[in-house]
Parts: structure tokens; C-alpha cells; sequence
């Protein structure tokens, strides 16, 4: 007995190292991948210590040793574009990658606007999506996650998606409408990785070894790396969150006496026009919960019909009841309300839309500028106008929390380090929204970035294109200081960096939207950069106007611009707009512009000895209309005359 329960003993050891033994991949290395064409293509995995390892490929066979912590890798040559290919590994196990392409890789990175997916602009371009099948173009969405000890090897989770009727809804949309831009003209397959993480700033995408050379931002991720610091934090956000729920749920004379119901005597409510905010009404400025009911009439003809609702955005949540009946809810401010509504919710004559809405802190209510209408059919019904409405319970603000994840070098970790082995084409970078609050060391947190990039895929200077800031928040109607124009600015700067580009936005965005839904325009301009960059494709005008230089002559500033495209327009054959200039006071005012030739004179009959002049300096330089024969607008800018 003792033999054979040794023998079964050995086996299953055997049996273990053989299991520990097996070859196994990268996420990034498998079914459906787009690898760089035209380069030396690195693939690599884990195996058992000094085991060797095979790779079949196009009738070919390369082979290698695990090291002795069991990390190969394996380079093949350089690869025209093209496929599907398979590949073939085998060490104690044989593990088989197919439909391989070759073609352009392009990590796709930064904040919001570079994640969000083409599900939220699904209306806009429904047309667009409807159509879209091209199994050139392929995605992998890599997960999002933080690590300050250190890099990750691979990543937890991911596969490549190609564009298809259900997989378009997944892609991030600014990096679909490049790839299809791109793959339109050169018809090569295209491979987005798309690396992005809402709210992020750009110190989490910068190494532990870069981060250095901001010691503010290098002591903080340090901080970071106790996992009980992490997890007092969470908890305490955990706590402080529930405990403000709950008491809000508790003493919402709302939830107590459900106003939400279809019959209700709300005849002492007041009135409130909505679109708007309760601040700005006899309410004020409270926080808490206010409930919201409005009674619309449906016509017989338009009964049957699909039927969805649609309440633009509301600031901070809301849950949305017809005729008594909950609908939906959002737990944050950003997403679009989009509610689509089962056909017996609806019902001819009187139906009652009640909107319980919670205000964390700031300014609650009904976002301006957004559609507010039930939607029946090809029909709708107009839901803009007075509304009823009643606090529910009055809070505190919510106190302020700590995003762990936005810290500073987390996201490299966890989401660039594991693709440092792959090799790409290059990066298209959306983000800046989030280094808003202190603009002034942007541009070195970026030129820190880039270098660091580069320097760690080990590709050279390979192209890095950014999208500047769009326009957003409510105009000004004289000459202001502006954050987003400072950090505008400072994307600005950063093309003194070799090789990069920036695709101007200041006429995509929305005043009341930070996430606007205009990505095709974003896209087509990082496509015009990337031809131009990574294709030298010199036929193309990459960019509007941008700023090259200054000088005065008598009361007047003599502009020069880059990027003139054939000649300078005011856009609409309007008096140009937007231009500011100051003496040395620094005292702004508006001032006269006239474009000759590929330049603008500046200058305004006030100002004996201008210094300074600006450019759409603004949050939201509506109006500025300074642009290319290519229809591209101009960047904003700041420029002084130097001192002699």
C-alpha cells in the first residue's frame, strides 16, 4: 500500500510540474491581435525555468530557453501588413494564437473622452454605427486598475474585438473615427489599445523612476504603496458615503411619503422651469434631495409606438418614476439620461413623470442645453417648461473623498507597463481636463511623459499626438484668466518636443458638457496628424494655424503662423475674433485683428506699446474664428514681444 500511495505520490507531483511547466501568454498575445507591421516583432510569455520553447510560424520555426525565472522571449523579422496569420507555440504544451494581423498599433490613452465608447454617441452617429463592419480595425480594452509597488508584468483581463454590429458599441469613439480615417485612405489593419481611465491626471501615467523629477507627486505615490493606507481610505469613502445615503434616505419626506406615485396632491408645490438649477431658483443653493413632477398629456395616435425618455443630464443622480412605475436611475452626474420604457408604461391622456434628483454638493438640477422630451415613436413630446418641485431633504455636502486611483504613477503600473514588450506605431493621447486645477506644470509632466514612453517601449521617437482641451463652460464677453486656456497653453508648449502633434478642439466642445459628443472631428484631426507624422504623408495639412512668432511694429502685433495650409481665413468671411492684448501692465482688452498674407496684425487704438497678445484665451472661446484654407482652427495661444 505504502508503494502505491508513493507511486500516486509521483504522479501527481510529475503531473504538477508538468501543469506549472505549461507555456502561457500575455493577454495582449492572443486570438484576433494586430502586431506592428514593418518592424521586429518581440513575443514573449512564461514557462517552466531553462525550458525551451517553439513558436511555428508562416512555415517557419524559432525557438528559444526560458531563463531561470522562466520569462522568454522570442523577435521575429519584420512583417509586411496583412493576414490572418496563426502562430504555434509549444513547450511541455502547445497553446495556438489565430487570425493574427499585421498592421499599424496605436495605444490610445489619457482620461474620459478617450474611454468613452461609441455606445454613448450612439444617437449621433447611428447612421455611422449601423454600417459599420470592417474586421481591419481592432481593439483590445485593457482593464482598468492601479499598482504602486510596481509594474505588472501582464494584465488581468482584455481580448481584441474587431468592428462589427455588436462589438462598435465597446470601441472608444475618438479612436474608432482615427482608425477609420486612417484605415480609409492606406487600408491597413489597424490595432487601437485602448489604455484610458476616467477623471486621471497625467502624473498617474508617468514611471516611479520619471516621477522623480516632481518630488510633490514622487512623495505621494510613495505613500501609496501601504495597502492598509489604500484600504483605510477605501473604507472611510465606503463609510462616509453610506452614512450620507442613509440619512438622506431616511429623512426624504419624498421616500417617507412617496412622491413618486402617479396620484399625489401636489398642489402647494412650487414651480420651477426646467432646464436649470434650484440654486438659481427661490430654493437656493441646498444640497440634499428635491423631488421633481410634471404631468404630460399623450395623445391616442401616438400610443403603441416605442416609447424611451429622455432628461439630458441632471446634476448629481436621479431616479425616475411614470405613473408610479420606476424607469431607471444614474448614480453620477456625466451620462446622458436615456431611458427606454416598456410598452404599457405609457398611457393615452394624463401620465405623471416624477424625478427624485440628489445633489451631492455644488449646484443640483437640470443640465441646460440638453434634450428634455419623451420620445414615442418618430414623435415626441416637449418636457422643457415649468415643472413642480419639492425639497425632500435638506443635507450637508458630502465631505471630500480620495480617488486612490488617480494617484500619481499608479496607472502606468497596472496599465502601460504590460505593453511595453508590444510594439506600436504610436500614441494618440486625449486628457488634460483633470490637471486643470494647477495648469502651470503641464507641460513638463508631459515632455516627462512622452521621454518616458519612448524611452521604455525603446522605439525611438515615435509619433505622440494629443488632442487639445475643447471649449467648455460658459463664455465671457471681455477678457478673462482662464485655467483651460493656461493648460491649453501648455499642450501648446509641448510640441517642442520632437515628433508630436496636437489636434486642436476648441470648436468640438460643449459649453455645457465635458464630455462632448462630437468625437468624429476629434478623430479626423488626430488621423491628419498621424498622416502627416507617421505616414509623411506631405500632401496633408496636419494642423490649423499655429502660433510661430511675434513682433511689433509701431502701435501694431505682426503674427506669424506654422501651419497656414494656402492662406489664413476668418471663418464665415467675418471680422476676425478673440484677440486680446495688453501693454506691460497685463491689463487685457479686446482688441482689432486683420489677417494679411499668413499673417494677423494686432492692435487696438488704446494701446501705445503693446507687449502681450492672446488667442481664444478662454474656457470657452466661442467665436473665435481663426483658421486655414483646410477649414482647421487655429490653437489659442499667449505670445509677448521679447525685451530688448
Amino acid at each position: 500500500m505504502n508503494k502505491i500511495q508513493s507511486l500516486i505520490l509521483l504522479i501527481l507531483l510529475f503531473t504538477s510540474t508538468k501543469t506549472i511547466a505549461q507555456i502561457k501568454l500575455p493577454r495582449l498575445i492572443s486570438d484576433g491581435m494586430v502586431l506592428q507591421r514593418d518592424a521586429k516583432t518581440k513575443v514573449w510569455g512564461w514557462a517552466a525555468p531553462s525550458e525551451k520553447v517553439s513558436l511555428k510560424f508562416n512555415n517557419k520555426q524559432y525557438s528559444t530557453t526560458a531563463d531561470k525565472a522562466g520569462n522568454w522571449t522570442i523577435l521575429l523579422p519584420p512583417q509586411v501588413a496583412g493576414g490572418p496569420h496563426e502562430m504555434v507555440f509549444s513547450a511541455s504544451n502547445a497553446v495556438t494564437v489565430k487570425d493574427i494581423l499585421f498592421g499599424d498599433v496605436w495605444i490610445c490613452s489619457g482620461q474620459s473622452n478617450m474611454e468613452l465608447p461609441m455606445a454613448r454617441v450612439s444617437d449621433k452617429y447611428a447612421e455611422i454605427i449601423a454600417k459599420a463592419d470592417n474586421p481591419h480595425i481592432r481593439q483590445f480594452e485593457v482593464q482598468d486598475k492601479y499598482n504602486f509597488k510596481g509594474p505588472n508584468k501582464d494584465l488581468q483581463a482584455g481580448q481584441w474585438i474587431s468592428v462589427n454590429a455588436k462589438d462598435i458599441y465597446k470601441f472608444s469613439a475618438v479612436a474608432y473615427f482615427f482608425a477609420n480615417d486612417l484605415y480609409t485612405k492606406y487600408k491597413i489593419p489597424i490595432g487601437l489599445i485602448n489604455s484610458a481611465l476616467g477623471g486621471s491626471p497625467a502624473e498617474a501615467w508617468i514611471s516611479k523612476t520619471a516621477l522623480k523629477s516632481f518630488p510633490a507627486q514622487y512623495q505621494e505615490a510613495q505613500k501609496f504603496k501601504d495597502d492598509n493606507l489604500i484600504a483605510q481610505i477605501e473604507e472611510s469613502n465606503r463609510q462616509v458615503n453610506n452614512s450620507w445615503h442613509t440619512l438622506l434616505n431616511q429623512t426624504d419626506a419624498g421616500v417617507k411619503q412617496k412622491w413618486s406615485g402617479a396620484v399625489l396632491n401636489d398642489a402647494d408645490w412650487s414651480q420651477m422651469n426646467i432646464p436649470g438649477y434650484w440654486a438659481d431658483d427661490k430654493l437656493g443653493a441646498v444640497n440634499g434631495s428635491v423631488w421633481f413632477r410634471k404631468e404630460v398629456n399623450v395623445p391616442k395616435t401616438l400610443m403603441g409606438k416605442p416609447a424611451k425618455l429622455l432628461l439630458g443630464r441632471i446634476v448629481d443622480a436621479d431616479s425616475v418614476f411614470i405613473n408610479g412605475v420606476f424607469v431607471g436611475t444614474t448614480s453620477y452626474q456625466y451620462p446622458p439620461r436615456k431611458y427606454p420604457l416598456q410598452n404599457n408604461i405609457i398611457k393615452e391622456g394624463k401620465n405623471i413623470i416624477a424625478v427624485r434628483v440628489i445633489s451631492q454638493s455644488g449646484k443640483g438640477g437640470f443640465v441646460p442645453d440638453k434634450p428634455y422630451k419623451l420620445v414615442l415613436g418618430q414623435d415626441s413630446l416637449d418636457l422643457t417648461g415649468l415643472w413642480k418641485y419639492k425639497l425632500g431633504a435638506k443635507m450637508e455636502p458630502v465631505p471630500g473623498q480620495t480617488t486612490v486611483r488617480w494617484k500619481p504613477t499608479g496607472l502606468f503600473n497596472a496599465m502601460i507597463a504590460p505593453l511595453l514588450n508590444y510594439s506600436i506605431k504610436g500614441v494618440v493621447w486625449y486628457q488634460g481636463e483633470s490637471n486643470t486645477d494647477n495648469p502651470g506644470n503641464y507641460t513638463n509632466l508631459m515632455k516627462t511623459l512622452i521621454q518616458d514612453w519612448r524611452t521604455r517601449w525603446n522605439q525611438g521617437n515615435f509619433p505622440f499626438i494629443m488632442v487639445q482641451l475643447a471649449n467648455f463652460m460658459e463664455t465671457s464677453d471681455k477678457p478673462t484668466e482662464s485655467n483651460w486656456a493656461t493648460l491649453r497653453q501648455a499642450q501648446l508648449n509641448t510640441l517642442a518636443v520632437p515628433n508630436t502633434g496636437l489636434a486642436v478642439a476648441i470648436d468640438a466642445g460643449e459649453w455645457n458638457d465635458i464630455h462632448p459628443l462630437n468625437k468624429q472631428t476629434i478623430g479626423k484631426r488626430l488621423a491628419l496628424q498621424a498622416m502627416n507624422l507617421a505616414y509623411n504623408d506631405k500632401k496633408v495639412i496636419p494642423s490649423g494655424p499655429i502660433f510661430k512668432s511675434v513682433k511689433r511694429e509701431d502701435n501694431k502685433l505682426i503674427i506669424s503662423f506654422a501651419h497656414t495650409g494656402s492662406g489664413l481665413v476668418a471663418l464665415g468671411n467675418k471680422e476676425l475674433k478673440y484677440f486680446a492684448i495688453s501693454g506691460e501692465d497685463k491689463k487685457f482688452v479686446w482688441a482689432k485683428a486683420e489677417i494679411k498674407g499668413n499673417q494677423v496684425f494686432v492692435w487696438q487704438e488704446g494701446i501705445a506699446n503693446p507687449v502681450t497678445v492672446r488667442y481664444a484665451w478662454a474656457d470657452n472661446p466661442e467665436g473665435a474664428n481663426l483658421y486655414n484654407t483646410a477649414q482647421l482652427p487655429a490653437s489659442p495661444f499667449e505670445a509677448s514681444i521679447k525685451s530688448k
